[in-house]
């Protein structure tokens, strides 16, 4: 994958996170990549849903695996606005994604490189590509957006 279209599908994850943000949820959009082209979306939805593993990554990397009828997500990347928690990057291992590009860092649970790293993990089998910081600084100013104006109200 050309490092070129890494801004063009993140912008589409910040478009996801957009729409996130306007249903109330916090602003977080992912979207997964296979040769190419986007194979499948999501944005948070824990609050609509009430479910504590409605992350965007999440979703994103369920209907990625519905697209192509297994769970083995080889040649995948996904793209997403905040760095994943331990619960998301913990799914990229075990669905053997390729790459994981991601806007924000999450010092409170960033689990590709601030708390920990779980996609090199010596333990698990398999490993995976991160490539953080893509739009970093417009990912973080729509989540400090988001939450100034919850803090507003």
């Amino acid at each position: 994958m050309q490092e070129g279209n890494y801004h063009s599908f993140m912008q589409q994850a910040l478009a996801l996170a957009r729409e996130a943000a306007a249903r109330g949820e916090v602003p977080v959009g992912a979207v997964v990549v296979r040769e190419g082209q986007v194979i499948a979306r999501g944005s948070n939805q824990r609050e609509v849903r009430q479910d504590p593993t409605a992350h965007a990554e999440l979703l994103a990397i369920q209907e990625a695996a519905a697209h192509l009828g297994t769970w083995r997500l080889d040649g995948c990347s996904v793209f997403v606005t905040l760095e994943p928690c331990p619960m998301c990057a913990g799914a990229m291992v075990l669905g053997r994604v390729e790459r994981c590009v991601f806007g924000a860092a999450d010092p409170k649970g960033g689990f590709l490189g601030t708390l920990g790293d779980l996609s090199a993990h010596p333990g698990l089998n398999h490993r995976f590509e991160v490539v953080p910081g893509v739009l970093a600084d417009e990912s973080a100013a729509l989540l400090r957006g988001f939450f100034q104006h919850l803090r507003s109200r």
